[in-house]
C-alpha cells in the first residue's frame, strides 16, 4: 500500500525491477511536489497491477487514471470484502492470460479490458445542488430515485415525495429542479408547517396593503415568487382542511388572488411536495383531501430511511467531515476509526440523515472515539430489546407447516452460530466473520437483522453504560 510520502521510495523499487502483484495507490497528495510524483508513479506503473483508492469526491482523478490505462479502482472507505474482489479479479486475468485467451493481437487485447471495466463497481455518485446541499446515492433505492428524476427532466408535471423525516425529501426536490427546464430560476420552498393558516395564505399567495393588521404594503406571495421555476410545498401534509381547499383551486386553474385583493393572478409554477405523514392513513382518515393529493402524485418518489441504505453512512460521514468549517476541522483528527464506523453501521438512525450529521459534527468536536462508540452501543442494545420486548408481544402462534418449521429452525440455528462466533471472539467482529467463513458486511447485517448483542448486555437498561465495553478492538 503505497501513501502520500511514499510515492518517491516506489517508483524506486519499480526501477529496479520490482514486480509487484499488486500495487495499490492511495491517492492523498498533499502539495503540488507530491502531485507530480503521483502522476509520474500512475505513468510509470504496470497499469494492470495499479488499484487506484479515491476519495468519494475525486471523480476527476479517476478519469484521468483510466485514460492512463489503469482499470482497477476502490472508493475509500474500504473494506476486507472490497481487497479480496479486485484480488479475485486479477486472478481471474491471470489465469486467463495463462490459458492463452489474450495474447498478441490488440483487438484480442481490448476484450479483457473491457470486462475489467464491466466488473468494477459503480463509484459513489455525488452531486453538488449549491447552498451547501448535495446528493449522494451509493444503494440500488437511491441510484434509482436518481434515474427517475432524470426521466423527469422532459416531463412538466408535480410530484409528491414521501419519506421520513431527515431522509432528504429537500435534496430530491433541488435534484428535480436543477434537471428541468426550469432551472434558470430561482427554486422557492415554503414549510406549510413552521406557519398558521392566515400567515400561510400570506406567504403563499401574497396579500395587498391593509388586508390584515401589519400588511404596510403589497407583497408578492411564494405562487408569484415562483412564476416560471419550482415550488417545494415542504410539510403538505400539515396543511389545514382550509388551505387544502384553497391550493386545489390554485393547482386546477393556476389562477389565484392575492389576500385582501380582487384581481387573479395567472402563474406557470411546477409543484413539488413533500411530507413525512402516512398519506393512507391521512386519506383514509379524511385528513386529507383526496382530490388534492392526486393532483400532487402525479409522480411518487419514496425515499428510503437511512437504515435501509446502510451501505451509504461511510460516504456521508466523509462527505459531512469534508463540509465541515474549518474552524471545527482544524487541528481535529477528523476521520471515524473502525470500531466507531462499525458501531454507526449497525445503529438504526431513527432521525436519518439529520441524526447521523449532528452525531458526526458532536463527535469530531469533542474527539472522544470511544464515548462516541459508547453512546451508540448503549442506543442499539436500548432498541434491540425493545424490538425484542415488542416481537415477543405479538408473538403469532407457530404455525405448523413443515416450511415453517424448517425457517424457524434454519434461523434458530444461524443465531446461535453467529453469536457463539461473535462471544468467543470478545465481539471483534472481523474474527468472527473470518471464523463462520461469510463476509465482514454480512456478518454486519445479520447482526442487524437478528438483533444480536453480546451476553452480557442482554436486560441492559441504562443507556449510560457500554454494551461492549469487555469487546476486543475489530482489526
Amino acid at each position: 500500500m503505497i501513501e502520500s510520502g511514499g510515492y518517491p521510495q516506489a517508483q524506486l523499487l519499480l526501477s529496479n525491477g520490482l514486480d509487484p502483484d499488486l500495487l495499490l495507490v492511495e491517492s492523498t497528495p498533499a502539495g503540488p511536489a507530491e502531485t507530480v510524483q503521483f502522476h509520474q508513479l500512475l505513468k510509470s506503473s504496470p497499469k494492470h497491477r495499479i488499484c487506484l483508492v479515491l476519495g468519494i469526491g475525486e471523480q476527476l482523478l479517476r478519469k484521468e487514471a483510466s485514460e492512463l490505462g489503469i482499470r482497477h479502482f476502490l472508493t475509500k472507505p474500504v473494506t476486507r470484502g472490497d481487497f479480496e474482489s479486485i484480488i479475485g479479479r486479477l486472478n481471474h486475468s491471470d489465469e486467463q492470460a495463462s490459458c492463452g485467451e489474450s495474447v498478441s493481437s490488440s483487438a484480442e487485447a481490448a476484450a479483457p479490458a473491457a470486462a475489467i471495466v464491466a466488473e468494477v463497481p459503480a463509484a459513489v455518485h455525488l452531486e453538488e445542488l449549491g447552498e451547501d446541499l448535495f446528493f449522494l446515492a451509493a444503494s440500488p433505492q437511491m441510484l434509482e430515485i436518481h434515474r427517475q428524476v432524470k426521466l423527469l427532466a422532459d416531463v412538466d408535471v408535480n410530484v409528491l415525495i414521501l419519506g421520513e423525516s431527515g431522509t432528504g425529501k429537500e435534496v430530491v426536490a433541488h435534484l428535480i429542479h436543477k434537471y428541468s427546464r426550469r432551472f434558470r430560476r430561482k427554486f422557492q420552498k415554503v414549510n406549510c408547517a413552521a406557519l398558521p393558516a392566515d400567515l400561510l395564505e400570506s406567504e403563499l399567495f401574497g396579500h395587498r396593503q391593509g388586508a390584515f393588521t401589519g400588511a404596510t404594503r403589497d407583497r408578492a406571495g411564494k405562487f408569484e415568487q415562483a412564476n416560471g421555476s419550482t415550488l417545494l410545498l415542504d410539510e403538505i401534509g400539515e396543511l389545514s382542511s382550509q388551505m387544502q381547499a384553497k391550493l386545489l383551486h390554485v393547482l386546477q386553474d393556476g389562477q389565484f388572488t392575492r389576500l385582501g385583493g380582487e384581481e387573479s393572478t395567472k402563474v406557470d409554477v411546477r409543484v413539488l411536495a413533500a411530507t413525512n405523514v402516512q398519506m393512507e392513513s391521512a386519506l383514509l382518515e379524511k385528513k386529507f383531501r383526496e382530490d388534492l393529493y392526486y393532483r400532487l402524485s402525479a409522480f411518487t418518489i419514496n425515499i428510503p430511511p437511512l437504515r435501509e441504505r446502510r451501505e451509504e453512512i461511510p460516504y456521508f460521514v466523509e462527505e459531512i467531515i469534508r463540509r465541515m468549517p474549518a474552524a471545527i476541522t482544524s487541528a481535529r483528527e477528523c476521520n471515524f476509526a473502525s470500531r466507531l464506523m462499525d458501531a454507526a453501521l449497525l445503529y438504526d438512525w431513527r432521525g436519518n440523515l439529520r441524526e447521523l450529521r449532528n452525531f458526526v459534527t458532536r463527535t469530531i468536536v469533542l474527539q472522544d472515539p470511544d464515548a462516541a462508540v459508547r453512546e451508540l452501543e448503549a442506543k442499539i442494545a436500548a432498541t434491540s430489546v425493545a424490538a425484542h420486548q415488542d416481537s415477543s408481544a405479538s408473538a403469532q402462534p407457530p404455525c405448523s407447516g413443515m416450511r415453517s418449521i424448517v425457517r424457524e429452525f434454519k434461523d434458530r440455528t444461524e443465531v446461535q452460530m453467529i453469536q457463539d462466533a461473535l462471544d468467543a471472539t470478545g465481539w471483534n467482529r472481523r474474527h468472527a466473520a473470518q471464523h463462520l467463513n461469510i463476509s465482514y458486511r454480512t456478518l454486519l447485517y445479520k447482526i442487524q437483522q437478528h438483533r444480536l448483542t453480546p451476553r452480557m448486555t442482554r436486560g441492559l437498561n441504562k443507556a449510560s453504560q457500554s454494551p461492549y465495553s469487555a469487546r476486543g478492538n475489530d482489526i
